[in-house]
Formats: C-alpha cells, structure tokens, sequence
C-alpha cells in the first residue's frame, strides 16, 4: 500500500540547508572523477565532512580529505583530526608548509604568519592528487570576496579565480565543466550563516575540538590583542583569563566572534 506524503509537513531552516548541502556533495562526486575535501579541523570543515558523511551513509566518504598544515595548528587539533579521518575510515592527505620552507621555496613572513603561504603546498597537493574538484567550507556570510563565489567555483590553471569567468547557477543546477589543468571548488555550506553551522552543530550532536568550547587557558596581551599561549607563541608578561562562548545575538563572522575573553 503507497503512503502520500503529508501536504502541511515543512522542513525547517536546517533541514533545506542540510538537503542543499548533501545534494551538491552527491553532484560533484557524480559529476568529477577525483574530488577531495579541505579538511582542518574548524567548525566549517567538520559539517561539511558531517554532510558527506550522511551522503553517503551507511558507506563510506568516497573522497580523501586534505589538510594544509600550517605548522601553527594546536595539538588538540591535530589529534581531533587524525581520530575524525580513523573513525570514518577515509584516506587523509597532509600538505605540510614547514616542509617547504625547510627546502627553501616558501620563505617566514616577517610577521610570522604562515596563513598566506599555504597556497602552493595545497596546489601543489591538487596536482599531485589530480584532483578535479575541491570541496571547501566557505560560506557567503563571511567577506564580500566570498559573497560572489558560485556553489561550483571554476579556478583556472594557475589556481586563480576570475569572478567574470563564473557559471550561472539557475534552478540548482550546476555547470562543473573545465579544461585539462583547471580544477573547481565546490562549496556545500555557502548558504549557511554562522548561526546555521552552530545551530547545526548543536542539533546534529557534532564533535568539535575542544579548543571551541569554554575551559581555563593560559593567555597574555599583546598589540591590544588577547593571544592563547602554545608551543610557538610563549608568554612574556600578561595574565590568565577564561574563555566563554556565546551564542545569544550570533549572527556571522563579520558581527560576532564565537569567542570573547572575560577577566
């Protein structure tokens, strides 16, 4: 006997996102031949690994995920990832940066910093992996820049992204075509607020590191900035403080940090 589906059943905010996020995930992996997953650890990351994973449940993720390691990443962090990539048995694919400034094609920057070097470890993890789509967490919420990504994002050989060279998207429908060379990032979340992924995360019951949730860390202040003390940044003079993490008034990442710092 056939059941009609109710006519008065909506689906909730969540519910759409989730069904928009699972359905470009099963659309890339149909459409290219060797995606992978930008995987580091953060909440943007997490759900969109959560979503693959419940694209394709009870099987397995069908990609490897790839992390460009900084050199700067908390230990918490690091062991968050390899027993995520354990526990759902996929393949992790490491892109190291101190590797390259070991052998001399990247140089430190003055300030430190290691975020703007990343860019040819992970291109040059892409070629080596042949991988022809790119599945990352960005969302529109977050910078103007992002805000004029497509869902299927073209970059060309080089890597760059050229915004008059984008595909329209009418109808969810999604043009993955590109040349030898070129490759695309696919960006499931990018509808999601910042209050979408906590809300999510909160619903779904997903495991975080532990870094993002409220306990005592050793901190000090420098250049009008609260920093937290690890292995590479060491504490001259400063004081302890704890930190909370409130959702009341969330709204985005350009508004509202997820963490404030309390005396």
């Amino acid at each position: 006997m056939s059941t009609v589906a109710d006519p008065t059943t909506t689906l909730s905010t969540l519910d759409l996102l989730e069904a928009e996020g699972i359905h470009i995930i099963r659309e890339v992996v149909a459409e290219f031949e060797r995606p992978v997953l930008l995987f580091s650890g953060g909440k943007d990351s997490v759900v969109v690994l959560h979503l693959a994973a419940k694209a394709f449940a009870p099987g397995r993720v069908p990609f490897p995920v790839l992390h460009v390691d900084t050199g700067h990443n908390f230990p918490e962090v690091i062991r968050f990832r390899d027993e995520t990539v354990a526990r759902l048995g996929i393949d992790l694919e490491v892109a190291r940066v101190q590797d390259y400034i070991d052998d001399g094609r990247l140089a430190e920057r003055p300030d430190g910093t290691r975020n703007p070097l990343q860019t040819q470890p992970l291109l040059d993890a892409i070629a080596a992996g042949r991988h022809d789509a790119v599945f990352g967490g960005a969302r529109r919420d977050e910078d103007k820049a992002r805000a004029k990504e497509r869902i299927i994002s073209l970059r060309d050989e080089f890597g760059q992204w050229d915004p008059r060279n984008q595909r329209p998207e009418l109808w969810s429908l999604y043009n993955g075509r590109h040349l030898p060379g070129q490759h695309v990032r696919a960006f499931p979340i990018s509808n999601w607020t910042e209050l979408d992924i906590w809300r999510y995360i909160e619903r779904e019951g997903t495991a975080l590191p532990p870094l993002y949730y409220a306990h005592a860390r050793e901190v000090f202040r420098r250049s009008g900035m609260w920093w937290a003390v690890g292995g590479l940044l060491q504490i001259g003079t400063g004081r302890s403080s704890s930190i909370s993490s409130p959702c009341s008034g969330l709204t985005n990442r350009t508004k509202t940090r997820p963490f404030v710092l309390t005396k």
